[in-house]
């Protein structure tokens, strides 16, 4: 099912369900809510975001509204410039958008001091990033433990074991991300992610630096995670068949969104590049490493800088 959405539509739930108190644990309850915003894990309330002053500003978001469902993967897709990442970056915390409010489990985020987006992101946000963001020195298993020894929290070995089984690296546990390939790095980075059980996962581009076959692994477990765990996964990517994995495909152009499709098909995808108004992704499009946030609280933390205007994709 596909549906093309105004500029100003999808903005549900009420401002009064917002609260900018610090979280201080990944249970911690908010202003009480409906059953609808209950299913909400994210959303976005007339968000823009605007780079550079006067006659050198230029918009990367345009009033944008949208919310991301709870135990849904959803991708965001669109041209290189479209907002896309600059969207994710506001949601997680990264960013600080120039207007509009950001909301992950009823916490305004857009609102947040530093210390308390530190804790947000530490206690309820997991990140995936096209450059892994290993710490070279660590093994696979410490740098899966490490930002829960960083954040003080219980180390649940039960569920590590798990974890490590799914991605498949029980036996690559004690080798450093110099001695694994690419997919198995980003696997310790999926793992990494998942270890805190955070209310959502944001993935800039995870498999971006892949072959296809490393990819494919990577979207197997991101979507297995979702059907049996009931994981929360926001994506962006410029892959049509990356995207294709996801259970709600979200275009953007021009930093607004144009489409919003439900468990879309390969085909259908791609036809929405095919238009006029919306230029096809190809590789040359796709983000540097350098392109993806590093950490500066922790390594752990995955934490960026506020994105420069070279970062509006």
């Amino acid at each position: 099912m596909s549906r093309a959405i105004p500029a100003h539509a999808r903005t549900t739930g009420s401002h009064s369900a917002v609260t900018t108190a610090e979280p201080s644990s990944p249970t911690t309850a908010t202003n009480s809510t409906s059953d609808d915003d209950d299913a909400i894990v994210a959303r976005a309330i007339d968000l823009t975001k605007t780079y550079g002053n006067a006659e050198a500003a230029v918009t990367a978001l345009d009033h944008v509204s949208v919310d991301f469902a709870r135990g849904q993967l959803t991708a965001i897709m669109g041209p290189s410039g479209s907002g896309k990442s600059t969207l994710m970056h506001c949601m997680a915390g990264l960013d600080r958008p120039s207007s509009g409010t950001v909301l992950v489990e009823g916490l305004e985020v857009s609102s947040m001091s530093q210390r308390q987006l530190t804790r947000l992101r530490r206690q309820r946000i997991g990140f995936i990033f096209q450059s892994f963001n290993l710490v070279p020195t660590l093994t696979a298993k410490e740098n899966i433990l490490l930002p829960l020894q960083i954040a003080r929290r219980p180390i649940d070995m039960e569920w590590f074991t798990h974890v490590v089984d799914v991605v498949g690296l029980a036996d690559r546990l004690d080798h450093r991300p110099s001695q694994l390939s690419g997919g198995q790095q980003q696997r310790v980075a999926c793992a990494r992610a998942l270890m805190s059980r955070p209310a959502v996962i944001f993935a800039d581009e995870p498999t971006g630096n892949l072959d296809s076959r490393s990819s494919r692994e990577v979207l197997e477990f991101l979507r297995d995670s979702v059907r049996q765990y009931g994981q929360s996964i926001v994506m962006v990517t410029h892959d049509p068949r990356a995207a294709s994995y996801a259970d709600r495909v979200v275009v953007l152009a021009d930093g607004r969104i144009i489409q919003d499709m439900d468990d879309p098909g390969y085909d259908q995808i791609l036809e929405v590049f095919a238009s006029d108004d919306t230029d096809s992704p190809t590789v040359a499009d796709s983000p540097t490493v350098a392109d993806s946030p590093t950490g500066t609280d922790s390594p752990a933390d995955a934490v960026s800088h506020a994105p420069t205007d070279g970062d509006r994709s």
